[in-house]
Protein backbone atom coordinates (compact mmCIF):
# COMPACT_ATOMS: atom_id res chain seq x y z
CA UNK A 1 0.00 0.00 0.00
CA UNK A 2 1.60 3.40 -1.07
CA UNK A 3 2.12 5.67 1.77
CA UNK A 4 0.40 8.58 -0.37
CA UNK A 5 -1.94 8.89 -2.44
CA UNK A 6 -1.14 12.09 -4.90
CA UNK A 7 -4.57 13.39 -6.26
CA UNK A 8 -4.66 15.89 -9.61
CA UNK A 9 -7.39 17.54 -11.59
CA UNK A 10 -6.03 18.99 -14.80
CA UNK A 11 -8.47 20.57 -17.50
CA UNK A 12 -6.72 19.61 -20.61
CA UNK A 13 -3.65 21.30 -19.88
CA UNK A 14 -0.36 19.64 -20.95
CA UNK A 15 1.58 22.58 -19.90
CA UNK A 16 0.57 22.28 -16.41
CA UNK A 17 -0.05 18.66 -15.87
CA UNK A 18 3.79 18.10 -17.05
CA UNK A 19 5.32 20.86 -14.84
CA UNK A 20 3.41 19.58 -11.90
CA UNK A 21 4.42 15.12 -12.60
CA UNK A 22 7.97 15.98 -13.63
CA UNK A 23 8.33 17.95 -10.13
CA UNK A 24 6.41 15.19 -8.44
CA UNK A 25 9.10 12.65 -9.67
CA UNK A 26 12.00 14.72 -9.08
CA UNK A 27 11.77 15.35 -5.47
CA UNK A 28 9.52 12.68 -3.89
CA UNK A 29 10.98 9.44 -2.55
CA UNK A 30 8.07 8.14 0.23
CA UNK A 31 5.94 5.36 -1.61
CA UNK A 32 3.36 7.03 -3.14
CA UNK A 33 0.52 6.63 -6.04
CA UNK A 34 -0.21 9.51 -8.44
CA UNK A 35 -3.94 9.56 -9.80
CA UNK A 36 -5.04 12.50 -12.41
CA UNK A 37 -8.43 13.06 -13.47
CA UNK A 38 -8.49 13.86 -17.08
CA UNK A 39 -11.18 16.52 -17.37
CA UNK A 40 -12.17 16.80 -20.82
CA UNK A 41 -9.06 16.06 -22.32
CA UNK A 42 -8.80 15.85 -25.74
CA UNK A 43 -7.97 12.33 -27.31
CA UNK A 44 -4.68 13.91 -28.88
CA UNK A 45 -3.51 15.20 -25.36
CA UNK A 46 -4.83 11.68 -23.56
CA UNK A 47 -2.49 9.66 -25.79
CA UNK A 48 0.10 11.95 -24.54
CA UNK A 49 -0.04 11.97 -20.77
CA UNK A 50 -0.60 7.96 -20.96
CA UNK A 51 2.81 7.86 -23.22
CA UNK A 52 4.93 10.21 -21.53
CA UNK A 53 3.71 8.99 -17.75
CA UNK A 54 3.16 5.75 -17.57
CA UNK A 55 3.52 5.57 -13.82
CA UNK A 56 0.27 7.69 -13.05
CA UNK A 57 -3.35 6.55 -12.73
CA UNK A 58 -5.56 8.15 -15.39
CA UNK A 59 -9.30 8.92 -14.47
CA UNK A 60 -11.19 10.14 -17.59
CA UNK A 61 -13.98 12.79 -16.70
CA UNK A 62 -16.03 13.90 -20.00
CA UNK A 63 -18.55 15.54 -18.36
CA UNK A 64 -19.01 18.68 -16.97
CA UNK A 65 -18.19 18.27 -13.13
CA UNK A 66 -16.66 21.01 -10.25
CA UNK A 67 -13.21 20.69 -8.66
CA UNK A 68 -15.20 19.19 -5.73
CA UNK A 69 -16.57 15.96 -7.84
CA UNK A 70 -13.61 15.63 -9.76
CA UNK A 71 -11.59 15.38 -7.14
CA UNK A 72 -13.76 12.82 -5.20
CA UNK A 73 -13.69 10.76 -8.17
CA UNK A 74 -10.25 9.72 -8.25
CA UNK A 75 -9.91 10.00 -4.10
CA UNK A 76 -12.89 7.38 -3.70
CA UNK A 77 -10.32 5.46 -5.69
CA UNK A 78 -7.12 6.32 -3.26
CA UNK A 79 -5.42 3.77 -1.28
CA UNK A 80 -2.34 5.89 0.88
CA UNK A 81 -2.47 6.54 4.00
CA UNK A 82 -2.55 9.72 3.70
CA UNK A 83 -4.05 12.40 0.14
CA UNK A 84 -1.89 15.18 -1.33
CA UNK A 85 -4.18 17.20 -3.24
CA UNK A 86 -2.84 18.86 -5.66
CA UNK A 87 -3.98 21.77 -8.17
CA UNK A 88 -2.10 21.09 -11.81
CA UNK A 89 -0.46 24.43 -11.65
CA UNK A 90 1.37 23.81 -8.76
CA UNK A 91 5.31 22.86 -9.04
CA UNK A 92 7.22 21.01 -6.36
CA UNK A 93 10.43 22.14 -5.79
CA UNK A 94 11.85 20.91 -2.62
CA UNK A 95 10.71 17.16 -0.94
CA UNK A 96 7.61 18.89 0.57
CA UNK A 97 5.31 15.62 0.59
CA UNK A 98 8.08 13.50 1.96
CA UNK A 99 7.95 16.16 4.66
CA UNK A 100 4.63 17.24 5.35
CA UNK A 101 4.51 13.63 6.23
CA UNK A 102 7.14 13.58 8.75
CA UNK A 103 5.49 17.00 9.98
CA UNK A 104 2.51 15.11 10.66
CA UNK A 105 3.65 12.02 11.98
CA UNK A 106 4.57 13.95 14.66
CA UNK A 107 1.93 16.10 15.76
CA UNK A 108 -0.84 15.45 17.76
CA UNK A 109 -3.64 12.75 16.83
CA UNK A 110 -6.13 14.91 15.81
CA UNK A 111 -4.22 17.16 13.48
CA UNK A 112 -6.05 15.92 10.05
CA UNK A 113 -4.14 18.57 7.84
CA UNK A 114 -1.32 19.92 7.58
CA UNK A 115 -0.13 21.95 4.27
CA UNK A 116 2.59 23.92 2.81
CA UNK A 117 2.80 27.50 2.12
CA UNK A 118 1.49 28.08 -1.56
CA UNK A 119 3.69 31.18 -3.22
CA UNK A 120 3.57 32.93 -6.15
CA UNK A 121 6.33 31.99 -9.14
CA UNK A 122 8.24 34.83 -9.07
CA UNK A 123 8.16 34.51 -5.04
CA UNK A 124 6.02 36.33 -2.13
CA UNK A 125 3.39 33.78 0.07
CA UNK A 126 -0.23 33.81 -1.00
CA UNK A 127 -1.59 31.63 1.55
CA UNK A 128 0.67 30.50 4.83
CA UNK A 129 -2.16 29.26 7.00
CA UNK A 130 -6.03 30.64 6.93
CA UNK A 131 -8.44 32.12 9.27
CA UNK A 132 -11.97 31.03 9.85
CA UNK A 133 -15.03 32.21 8.08
CA UNK A 134 -18.25 32.85 9.01
CA UNK A 135 -21.15 35.08 7.75
CA UNK A 136 -19.83 38.14 9.60
CA UNK A 137 -16.76 38.05 8.40
CA UNK A 138 -17.95 37.67 4.93
CA UNK A 139 -20.32 40.92 5.01
CA UNK A 140 -17.79 42.62 6.50
CA UNK A 141 -15.50 41.91 3.73
CA UNK A 142 -18.05 42.86 0.99
CA UNK A 143 -17.73 46.54 2.56
CA UNK A 144 -14.52 46.41 2.80
CA UNK A 145 -13.65 46.52 6.32
CA UNK A 146 -11.90 42.74 6.60
CA UNK A 147 -9.42 40.56 4.57
CA UNK A 148 -8.37 37.09 4.50
CA UNK A 149 -4.54 38.16 5.41
CA UNK A 150 -5.10 40.81 7.95
CA UNK A 151 -3.10 39.91 11.40
CA UNK A 152 -4.29 36.63 12.98
CA UNK A 153 -2.86 33.86 15.32
CA UNK A 154 -3.83 31.34 12.03
CA UNK A 155 -1.94 32.76 9.61
CA UNK A 156 1.88 33.79 8.71
CA UNK A 157 3.75 32.43 11.48
CA UNK A 158 6.78 30.84 11.81
CA UNK A 159 7.49 26.96 11.86
CA UNK A 160 4.65 24.47 12.69
CA UNK A 161 1.70 25.82 13.73
CA UNK A 162 -1.86 25.59 14.53
CA UNK A 163 -3.87 27.58 11.35
CA UNK A 164 -8.25 27.18 11.68
CA UNK A 165 -8.73 26.43 7.26
CA UNK A 166 -6.51 25.36 4.42
CA UNK A 167 -5.99 25.70 0.91
CA UNK A 168 -7.38 23.54 -1.74
CA UNK A 169 -4.30 24.24 -4.21
CA UNK A 170 -1.55 21.79 -2.06
CA UNK A 171 -2.93 19.91 1.39
CA UNK A 172 -1.81 16.70 2.75
CA UNK A 173 -4.69 15.03 4.56
CA UNK A 174 -5.46 11.64 6.38
CA UNK A 175 -7.14 9.90 4.12
CA UNK A 176 -9.32 7.92 7.14
CA UNK A 177 -10.71 11.34 8.28
CA UNK A 178 -11.05 12.14 4.94
CA UNK A 179 -12.98 9.71 4.05
CA UNK A 180 -14.80 10.09 6.91
CA UNK A 181 -16.35 13.59 6.27
CA UNK A 182 -17.04 11.96 3.04
CA UNK A 183 -14.18 13.87 0.71
CA UNK A 184 -15.07 17.42 -0.47
CA UNK A 185 -18.62 19.02 -0.50
CA UNK A 186 -20.15 18.14 -4.10
CA UNK A 187 -22.48 20.93 -3.57
CA UNK A 188 -19.79 23.69 -4.47
CA UNK A 189 -18.59 23.42 -7.94
CA UNK A 190 -15.70 25.55 -7.60
CA UNK A 191 -14.99 27.04 -4.70
CA UNK A 192 -15.14 26.91 -1.49
CA UNK A 193 -14.99 23.22 -0.88
CA UNK A 194 -11.46 23.96 0.34
CA UNK A 195 -12.84 26.48 3.33
CA UNK A 196 -16.05 24.47 3.56
CA UNK A 197 -13.78 20.92 4.41
CA UNK A 198 -11.66 22.58 6.74
CA UNK A 199 -14.51 24.52 8.54
CA UNK A 200 -15.90 21.04 8.96
CA UNK A 201 -13.04 19.19 10.13
CA UNK A 202 -12.77 21.74 13.18
CA UNK A 203 -16.00 21.20 13.68
CA UNK A 204 -15.48 17.51 14.41
CA UNK A 205 -12.60 18.13 16.58
CA UNK A 206 -9.68 17.96 14.10
CA UNK A 207 -6.67 20.39 13.55
CA UNK A 208 -5.54 21.72 10.39
CA UNK A 209 -2.10 23.17 10.93
CA UNK A 210 1.00 24.19 8.34
CA UNK A 211 4.48 24.11 7.36
CA UNK A 212 5.56 27.28 7.25
CA UNK A 213 9.44 26.15 5.81
CA UNK A 214 7.75 24.13 2.97
CA UNK A 215 6.56 26.25 0.18
CA UNK A 216 4.55 24.91 -3.22
CA UNK A 217 4.89 27.33 -5.90
CA UNK A 218 1.30 27.91 -7.76
CA UNK A 219 0.91 29.19 -10.95
CA UNK A 220 -2.37 30.74 -9.90
CA UNK A 221 -4.53 32.73 -12.59
CA UNK A 222 -6.34 33.19 -15.61
CA UNK A 223 -7.75 35.42 -18.20
CA UNK A 224 -10.74 37.50 -16.97
CA UNK A 225 -11.39 38.38 -20.37
CA UNK A 226 -12.30 34.46 -21.11
CA UNK A 227 -15.67 34.07 -21.35
CA UNK A 228 -16.28 31.83 -18.82
CA UNK A 229 -15.48 33.81 -16.10
CA UNK A 230 -19.31 34.52 -16.66
CA UNK A 231 -20.44 31.60 -15.83
CA UNK A 232 -17.85 30.92 -12.76
CA UNK A 233 -18.08 34.43 -10.82
CA UNK A 234 -21.75 33.91 -10.39
CA UNK A 235 -21.42 30.34 -9.24
CA UNK A 236 -18.13 31.20 -6.88
CA UNK A 237 -20.46 33.89 -5.24
CA UNK A 238 -23.55 31.60 -4.70
CA UNK A 239 -21.46 28.77 -3.31
CA UNK A 240 -19.92 31.21 -0.82
CA UNK A 241 -23.29 32.58 0.09
CA UNK A 242 -23.97 29.11 0.93
CA UNK A 243 -20.93 28.16 2.95
CA UNK A 244 -21.36 31.50 4.93
CA UNK A 245 -24.72 31.35 6.06
CA UNK A 246 -25.08 27.55 6.71
CA UNK A 247 -29.17 27.68 6.01
CA UNK A 248 -29.64 30.19 8.43
CA UNK A 249 -32.49 31.99 6.28
CA UNK A 250 -32.35 35.46 8.04
CA UNK A 251 -28.67 35.55 8.04
CA UNK A 252 -28.80 33.76 4.15
CA UNK A 253 -30.92 37.11 3.13
CA UNK A 254 -28.92 39.77 4.20
CA UNK A 255 -26.14 38.50 2.75
CA UNK A 256 -27.37 38.01 -0.45
CA UNK A 257 -28.89 41.46 0.46
CA UNK A 258 -25.76 43.20 0.74
CA UNK A 259 -24.26 41.24 -1.83
CA UNK A 260 -27.12 42.61 -4.47
CA UNK A 261 -26.62 46.68 -3.43
CA UNK A 262 -22.04 46.20 -3.84
CA UNK A 263 -22.43 44.27 -7.21
CA UNK A 264 -24.18 47.24 -8.53
CA UNK A 265 -21.43 49.84 -8.38
CA UNK A 266 -19.42 47.57 -9.96
CA UNK A 267 -21.24 46.60 -12.70
CA UNK A 268 -22.23 50.21 -13.52
CA UNK A 269 -17.46 50.50 -13.09
CA UNK A 270 -16.87 47.86 -15.48
CA UNK A 271 -19.70 48.27 -18.48
CA UNK A 272 -18.65 51.73 -18.51
CA UNK A 273 -14.86 50.88 -18.93
CA UNK A 274 -16.23 48.00 -21.16
CA UNK A 275 -18.33 49.86 -23.78
CA UNK A 276 -15.83 52.96 -24.45
CA UNK A 277 -13.70 50.31 -25.96
CA UNK A 278 -14.40 48.51 -28.98
CA UNK A 279 -12.71 45.30 -28.39
CA UNK A 280 -13.30 42.56 -26.83
CA UNK A 281 -11.72 43.76 -23.40
CA UNK A 282 -11.45 42.06 -19.68
CA UNK A 283 -13.87 45.27 -18.58
CA UNK A 284 -16.63 44.00 -20.91
CA UNK A 285 -16.74 40.78 -19.81
CA UNK A 286 -16.43 41.44 -15.90
CA UNK A 287 -19.87 43.84 -16.28
CA UNK A 288 -21.51 40.12 -17.81
CA UNK A 289 -20.37 38.05 -14.56
CA UNK A 290 -21.62 40.80 -12.42
CA UNK A 291 -24.81 41.20 -14.55
CA UNK A 292 -25.08 37.29 -13.41
CA UNK A 293 -24.17 37.54 -10.20
CA UNK A 294 -26.77 40.22 -9.81
CA UNK A 295 -29.16 37.86 -10.96
CA UNK A 296 -28.47 34.87 -8.74
CA UNK A 297 -28.12 36.60 -5.70
CA UNK A 298 -31.68 35.26 -4.40
CA UNK A 299 -31.33 32.37 -5.99
CA UNK A 300 -32.18 28.79 -4.66
CA UNK A 301 -30.23 27.04 -7.20
CA UNK A 302 -27.10 25.15 -6.72
CA UNK A 303 -23.44 26.17 -8.11
CA UNK A 304 -23.31 23.52 -10.70
CA UNK A 305 -26.79 24.61 -12.06
CA UNK A 306 -25.96 28.07 -11.96
CA UNK A 307 -22.94 27.35 -14.18
CA UNK A 308 -24.32 25.14 -16.26
CA UNK A 309 -26.63 28.08 -17.09
CA UNK A 310 -24.33 30.60 -18.35
CA UNK A 311 -21.71 28.14 -19.51
CA UNK A 312 -24.31 27.59 -22.11
CA UNK A 313 -24.86 31.53 -22.79
CA UNK A 314 -20.96 31.93 -23.77
CA UNK A 315 -22.11 32.12 -27.97
CA UNK A 316 -25.32 34.31 -27.17
CA UNK A 317 -22.72 36.98 -25.20
CA UNK A 318 -20.06 36.85 -28.07
CA UNK A 319 -22.53 37.39 -30.83
CA UNK A 320 -24.25 40.06 -28.93
CA UNK A 321 -21.25 41.86 -28.56
CA UNK A 322 -20.44 41.35 -31.92
CA UNK A 323 -23.51 42.89 -33.04
CA UNK A 324 -22.94 46.02 -30.99
CA UNK A 325 -19.64 46.50 -32.27
CA UNK A 326 -21.01 46.27 -36.07
CA UNK A 327 -23.47 49.17 -35.75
Amino acid sequence: MPEVSIVIVCMNNMTNIRRCLDSIREYTHIGYETLVVAYQFSEENLIQLRSEYPWITIIESNEIRGFSENNNLALRQAEGRYCMVLNDDTEIREPVIDKLVKTIEKLPENVAVVSPCTCWPGGGIQFCGRQERNWRRNILGLLGFWNEQRPSPYINKLGVFKSYNLCGAAFLIKTDIFREVGWFDERYFFSPEDLALGTLLNEKGYECWVNSELGVVHYMGGSSSNFIITALKPQMQRGNIIFNTRDKQPVRFITELVTFIMLIPRFCYHRYRGLKTPLLNRDYVLSIADLHCMAVCFSNKLPKDIFLKYYNRFPYYREKYRNYLNK
